[in-house]
């Protein structure tokens, strides 16, 4: 009986690595169709998908717009962020289990940059550890990510502001300004793990997102999503994103940033025009 029941245990647990199926789709404010920029930039959004041996990760990031007002690029600071966490992941320079420690080397790398490089962006990473089928997060500031699973958002991350419409960011200021510029420690993120399951839906966005289409939305659209095919995740993702764009022009539209900003004191209306960053991944079995 013992030996039987050793048996059934070991005969329930999945052997078999898991992966992420991942899309990805966005839009610049200033622009009013899908025109990415150099690497996997939308306006001032950035974002990679990297592959690993042990791990699939995603990153999102959004450059704070305030830094064009100081004749700095806001995309520079995200862009080069997320591009150097996916060069140290396909370096296989991070532990799974560890997403903090991946924005913490990438942002450290930039603070060591020989050209002084100014701005400052929010950060969201994901790591799926195949072997484990954990997923292991880091969020900080107003990007995030929501699990999908049987048509119900099972896990989300937490939204880190100061105060309304200042999110958590990490910053790198000239010296005169340091201090006065808002500059968050990686080591703030939220952090979460939990086990995923074959078939789970995955969302990572930045707020552009977020602030426009409230979930139930966004579940609608999920469900047109009817297998784990790259060609369907990719329409599903364009779908999300060009509705979240139409939105944030609408000015009826009583978008949930309208509605935070309205419990915050504050009389508005509308969507919120901003940039719009989505990658879309399905947990599937692990196919080399």
């Amino acid at each position: 009986l013992v030996a039987r029941a050793v048996l059934g245990g070991l005969s329930q647990t999945d052997s078999r690595d898991y992966s992420l199926v991942t899309a990805s789709c966005g839009f610049g404010k200033d622009f009013r169709k899908g025109i990415l920029k150099k690497g996997m930039c939308y306006g001032d959004d950035a974002c990679f998908v990297a592959r690993h041996r042990t791990a699939d990760v995603l990153g999102v990031a959004d450059g704070v717009g305030g830094w064009r007002d100081y004749g700095v690029d806001p995309s520079q600071f995200s862009g080069t962020l997320m591009r150097t966490c996916e060069r140290l992941v396909k370096e296989g320079r991070f532990v799974p289990s560890n997403p903090v420690g991946i924005l913490t080397a990438g942002y450290c790398e930039l603070l060591q940059n020989k050209v002084p490089l100014l701005g400052s962006s929010t950060a969201c990473i994901v790591v799926l550890d195949r072997t484990s089928h954990r997923l292991h997060t880091a969020n900080l500031g107003d990007s995030g990510f929501l699990v999908v699973r049987g048509g119900e958002v099972v896990h989300r991350s937490d939204e880190q502001q100061h105060y309304f419409n200042t999110p958590f960011q990490l910053s790198i200021a000239p010296p005169e300004a340091e201090g006065v510029v808002l500059s968050d420690s990686p080591d703030a993120a939220d952090s979460t793990s939990f086990d995923v399951q074959l078939g789970d839906i995955i969302l990572t966005a930045t707020d552009g997102l977020f602030d426009n289409m409230p979930d139930y939305m966004i579940l609608q659209e999920l469900k047109k999503l009817k297998n784990s095919n790259y060609e369907s995740i990719q329409q599903t993702a364009r779908s999300i994103a060009e509705q979240a764009h139409e939105l944030a022009y609408d000015p009826t539209y009583m978008s949930p940033f309208a509605q935070f900003a309205c419990d915050n004191g504050l009389n508005v209306r509308g969507g919120k025009p901003d940039d719009i960053t989505v990658l879309l991944s399905i947990v599937a079995e692990y196919t080399d």
